[in-house]
């Protein structure tokens, strides 16, 4: 079955599909389905009931459509029970009572079993009124690209038609300029100089994503990074006792994405995780919160509905966190690739807009040692969180200092950002707390630490008030100023001692 699917997946011959290719592409296990090298699906596919009165409605359906580049595949058995469960009718009436769902490419064989809702064909959907404007909706075939110019010069896009051309529009430069393609899959665009004519991009769209005409490169200054440093966490150290108001015990906590979320989220990052797709984040105009003068520091965009998606559904789950105090959605952001060395300053976000945030680590790879996201909690006390692919952490972002003083030890690390405050008010941070928020910890009593001091999310130290929970840094930290801030970093990070390393870190 693995081989007649393979042969199946040449993307220019999946168009309109024979009796017999449908024939043959049943699967009983979704492990059968099409995996690459390193177990993610390696082709779009519509799935839909293999037998009964729905798997020859579908079958004679899907015989006169146009697919997009997906692989149609009938699923039984357990491979049914798992996308359709007990959804599948004895005796429909019509193909739109029957169930079909796509599939990304590109997610993980262990979470090709939870696709979005958004995935599934709906006929209560305007959109999804019919099985052929399923397969052309957002749910499978219409995708939304972006395109970024780093080619030092104004552009032109072009979409492709066979051997015409259409001008869509100018292509302009850097990342404030990126601009989004409402599009389908199998569709060509091309950038071109619009004085030469040269033809500096040509590409067919495979999925959703983004991609850049050459990439961008940080431009360094002459700087005295110690005493910028040391005067960045002084302020931020002072913006986080502006804020009133908390929302927890500690000020964060660790999760687990939903399933379906987290696929979403490895597919789209599994197709883009390699330039041009990846490109370099805009650091030199930013500050120096991301040490991208020693290290890349990397960023894939995200397209407009696709973070829409996202950002809703991660919403319900910080409004669970956070209570009956009604969020809003403010910002999401990412996703962003630290590489090997990165290091991230301790900060606060933006006061107004950014009271209850998530960190979500999309991927990780080659890590010689856990890079920990370092918070402090309402008494300042500095905990360590590890995280894992799928993992999040709350936290109250506007309040609640956090940073990755320590270098990544090897490999990378992925993750993304999003933003959430109380419905419509951007001077909450000024306010007391409504009744029945959860008094913060303070007084925790005696401390110690009782595992090993690189022994992280653990419960290495061991207080007298268990609240505290599993996280504490063995470091054994509670800061009083920005100062403190400032000897964390110069602590765990590069000696400036050292000669070379001086000149890298200091004379930029």
């Amino acid at each position: 079955m693995m081989r007649l699917l393979k042969n199946y997946l040449t993307f220019a011959s999946i168009i309109f599909c024979s009796a017999g290719a449908l024939e043959s592409n049943v699967v009983s296990n979704l492990s059968d389905l099409p995996f690459d090298e390193n177990d993610h699906l390696n082709a779009h596919i519509l799935a839909f009931p293999a037998s009964g009165p729905c798997g020859a409605l579908m079958k004679a359906q899907i015989e006169a459509t146009f697919l997009y580049g997906h692989v149609p595949v009938a699923v039984e058995g357990d491979a049914a029970e798992k996308l359709f469960g007990s959804n599948i009718p004895i005796k429909p009436s019509a193909v739109t009572d029957c169930p079909a769902v796509c599939l990304d490419r590109g997610v993980d064989s262990s979470l090709v079993a939870y696709p979005l809702p958004e995935k599934y064909y709906n006929p209560e959907n305007e959109t999804h009124q019919t099985l052929e404007q399923f397969v052309a909706s957002k749910s499978c075939g219409r995708v939304e690209f972006g395109f970024i110019n780093y080619s030092g010069k104004d552009l032109a896009l072009y979409w492709v038609n066979g051997d015409a051309e259409t001008y869509m529009y100018p292509f302009l430069q850097k990342e404030r300029n990126t601009r989004f393609v409402t599009t389908f899959i199998g569709h060509t665009f091309r950038a071109k100089d619009p004085e030469t004519g040269e033809v500096l991009l040509e590409h067919t769209v495979e999925f959703n994503g983004v991609m850049g005409v050459s990439n961008h490169i940080n431009y360094h200054r002459k700087r005295d990074i110690r005493e910028e440093v040391k005067r960045t966490m002084a302020g931020e150290w002072t913006k986080h006792l502006q804020v009133k108001r908390t929302f927890s015990a500690l000020g964060f906590d660790k999760g687990h994405l939903p399933n379906d979320v987290f696929g979403s989220m490895r597919a789209f990052y599994y197709n883009n995780r390699a330039p041009p797709n990846r490109l370099m984040e805009e650091w030199d105009s930013k500050g120096l919160y991301v040490n991208f003068w020693e290290t890349d520091c990397n960023f894939i965009q995200i397209p407009w509905e696709l973070k829409f998606i996202w950002q809703e559904r991660l919403k319900d789950v910080v409004q669970e966190w956070v209570g009956e105090t009604e969020i809003e959605q403010t910002d999401l952001y990412g996703m962003r690739q630290y590489e090997t060395g990165a290091r991230l300053l301790t900060h606060v976000d933006r006061i107004t807009t950014h009271a209850v945030s998530l960190i979500v680590n999309v991927a990780q790879g080659n890590l010689t040692e856990p890079w920990t996201v370092e918070v402090y909690d309402h008494a300042n006390r500095l905990h360590e969180v590890v995280m894992e692919p799928g993992t999040i952490v709350y936290y109250e972002s506007a309040k609640a200092l956090h940073g990755r003083n320590s270098p990544l030890a090897g490999g990378f690390y992925a993750n993304l950002f999003t933003h959430y405050r109380p419905i419509g008010d951007p001077n909450w941070y000024m306010k007391d707390n409504p009744e029945g928020t959860p008094e913060p910890v303070l007084d925790v009593g005696k401390c110690e630490l009782v595992g090993k001091p690189n022994e992280y999310s653990q419960g290495a130290v061991k207080c007298e008030n268990d609240a505290i929970g599993p996280h504490l840094s063995p470091k054994m930290i509670t800061a009083t100023s920005g100062d403190d801030l400032y000897d964390l970093w110069l602590s765990v990070g590069p000696s400036f001692e050292d000669g070379e390393n001086a000149v890298a870190s200091d004379e930029l």
